[in-house]
């Protein structure tokens, strides 16, 4: 099986140094082909590694591939880790990521960098896929950085448009921050354990937490504690927790695929899966996982308020996206990582669902994105209709549908979590819910419902993209099928996966073995004393909170756009201030303008000003060559050319040496 694993790592690297290399000889079909060709190896395979390892009982592999580098203190490998919980991570990456693949051929049709965007998005499958297959911090280090890079280089694909650059070096900029933290974890593991292997740290957890540390003298930290809470502080970056969350909403720069593949199953899906793997440092230290839950409940609550007065359509999923993974890293912090890693599933089907049919409306719309100047698409887009609604419906945990059974499974958990902070981490969950409802289903409705309120006279609305060639008119229609058979595909899982895998992922044995959990954490376990199946826990959903909630949230929305629409613009001027607050999201982008990034080029100015000019330019380079030009015009004097003056030095010179000798020896 080594070969497979191999095999699905390599096949995505292959295709993109083809497409990158040599796109301008095999031209835009060679590039498509070849790269479809290799997540599509890359699927199978992991189709093969999930028939093994899940179906057929196989053992799990763990073990190097390549030594790296060797020294006497350590051993730095390359190897795999594919157990239960890898093998479920690659057939979502490969299978979204191929779904994206096929759907990009449609959406890039006309732009001039086509084989290159083939080339990153085959590259940045190929780098979450060593990240999810690590079996070591090095590895996991490399695959972080790796998607970290393209997802740079796709954010900034239109580099010819300020914005985009803007928003990828804003995406680079505040990963470092979070990858500082990051690397500063890793760090203490090899510090304290002397290895990076997974097996070997885990094995001496229980040596780390009882090992304890004054980072602040006078107060003991535990070092499992410090090592786990700078490893999330990495997650928080990744996966855009507060206050590193400012970088994902500007990531709609990018073209709409990558938007999905970004949002979907790739980078930010990576802290959630990292902290998943590291359950056994995290379930020894429950200041961490209140630190975790805390953090999450902040960003699933206040991030999808912002959702609730955007206009973008794209920005509208990005929120949702921030909103969703706030979920999830709530479930991490209740130790319910079996429920985090159910809703990273469900969220990346129905979330590539919802950015890809978004992209079908925007090529609809001739690349408009503002959701006011839609309206009643539903009759001129019937498949982009359908599918939208049912991501729409597993996104606000309609039951039934995917979100549902891992969005319920996630509050349920937190309503019965004792770590600190459980009780406000559940309020703010459930209040989420309607926000989720509300600004979901303002959406929907104002993008498919109502009048018609687009421009059908063939002008050309969109955001700056007439650089990639985008330029239509008359009626919308519905999209080319490499559009909406994607969609399709992807609306199957959004509305049965949950169904299917609820009882062996969250109350079966399927991740036994990979996730710990400490007992008196196991919030699941006594969550699963009451299950009785897929279709009880529908039932019983209907009796919830979260359910009252979401239903109440799209009730409002139909009213307010639908029935009253004037109430919106009532409540924006009653409210002025709060909206303001919501439209320049919190001030984040403010505060960070005007103390980091302000205070970094202050410093800057001043370093260059003091340091570089005066201290290195005028004391070391210019002052040391001052003090060698006097000191050679004084030596010049000595120069005359006169032969008496030499012979009068050295007679001079003579006798005083002689005089030394006497005098002193």
């Amino acid at each position: 099986m080594e070969k497979v694993y191999l095999g699905i790592v390599l096949a995505p690297l292959i295709g993109s140094i083809i497409a990158g290399l040599f796109g301008r000889q095999i031209g835009r079909a060679g590039a498509h082909t070849v790269t479809i060709i290799g997540v599509a190896i890359a699927f199978i395979l992991s189709v093969v590694a999930f028939n093994h390892i899940v179906l057929q009982g196989g053992e799990a592999f763990n073990g190097p591939v390549y030594t790296w580098m060797a020294s006497d203190a350590f051993t730095f490998e390359v190897g795999f880790l594919v157990d239960r919980l890898t093998v479920m991570m690659m057939l979502v990456v490969t299978f979204v990521s191929l779904m994206v693949h096929i759907y990009t051929i449609g959406y890039m049709a006309d732009d001039d960098g086509y084989q290159r965007f083939f080339s990153y998005i085959s590259l940045f499958t190929f780098s979450m896929l060593m990240l999810v297959m690590a079996n070591n911090f090095l590895q996991l280090f490399f695959g972080w950085e790796a998607v970290g890079l393209v997802s740079y280089l796709l954010i900034g694909f239109w580099y010819k448009r300020e914005t985009a650059i803007f928003a990828n070096l804003k995406a680079f900029l505040v990963n470092r921050v979070g990858d500082f933290g990051f690397l500063l974890g890793i760090a203490a593991v090899l510090m304290y354990t002397g290895t990076l292997d997974y097996a070997d740290v885990f094995a001496k957890a229980d040596d780390l937490a009882a090992i304890k540390l004054e980072i602040i003298p006078g107060i003991e930290w535990s070092l499992v504690s410090v090592i786990a809470i700078l490893l999330f502080i990495g997650a928080m970056g990744k996966s855009a927790q507060v206050p590193l969350h400012v970088w994902l909403p500007d990531s709609m720069e990018g073209p709409t695929p990558i938007s999905a593949l970004i949002h979907a199953a790739t980078m930010v899906t990576a802290g959630i899966f990292m902290v998943a793997r590291m359950s056994p440092l995290y379930e020894l230290s429950e200041a961490a996982l209140s630190f975790v839950m805390i953090i999450g409940a902040l960003t699933a609550f206040f991030m999808g308020l912002l959702g609730i007065i955007q206009n973008d359509i794209k920005r509208v999923v990005a929120y949702s996206t921030l909103s969703q993974l706030g979920y999830m890293t709530v479930a991490l912090g209740a130790s319910a990582y079996s429920a985090a890693l159910f809703h990273l599933m469900t969220h990346a089907f129905f979330k590539a669902l919802l950015f890809l049919a978004a992209g079908s409306v925007i090529i609809a719309m001739h690349h408009e994105q503002d959701i006011r100047k839609m309206g009643g698409l539903r009759k001129y887009m019937p498949i982009t209709f359908w599918t939208f609604l049912i991501g729409s419906l597993a996104l606000i945990g309609f039951p039934g549908f995917a979100g549902f059974f891992s969005k319920d499974a996630i509050i349920e958990a937190v309503h019965l979590s004792d770590i600190p902070g459980a009780g406000f981490a559940y309020l703010l969950v459930l209040a989420g819910v309607f926000v989720t409802a509300f600004y979901s289903f303002r959406m929907f409705f104002l993008v498919f419902f109502g009048k018609e309120r687009f421009d059908t006279s063939g002008a050309h609305h969109g955001h700056g993209h007439d650089d990639h060639g985008h330029h239509h008119g008359g009626i919308p229609h519905e999209s080319p099928w490499v559009v909406t058979v994607p969609l399709l595909f992807l609306a199957v899982p959004s509305l049965l996966i949950g169904y299917l895998t609820i009882e062996p992922l969250l109350f079966g044995d399927y991740l036994k073995g990979v996730i710990a959990v400490a007992p008196e954490h196991d919030v699941l376990a006594r969550l699963g004393e009451h299950f009785t199946g897929a279709a009880g826990f529908m039932l019983h959903g209907l009796m919830t909170p979260a359910f009252w909630l979401a239903m109440a949230g799209v009730g409002l929305a139909y009213f307010i756009y639908m029935v009253k629409p004037g109430i919106a613009d009532a409540v924006r001027r009653r409210f002025g201030f709060a909206y303001d607050t919501l439209d320049h999201a919190y001030g984040f982008d403010e505060f960070n303008n005007a103390v980091f990034a302000a205070g970094s080029r202050g410093l800057g100015r001043g370093l260059w000003r003091y340091f570089d000019l005066k201290m290195i330019d005028g004391w070391m380079v210019n002052g040391t060559a001052n003090v060698i030009e006097r000191a050679a015009m004084l030596v010049r004097r000595v120069q005359t050319g006169y032969l008496y003056h030499y012979a009068f030095v050295m007679i001079a010179t003579l006798i005083g040496l002689m005089s030394w000798m006497i005098l002193w020896r």
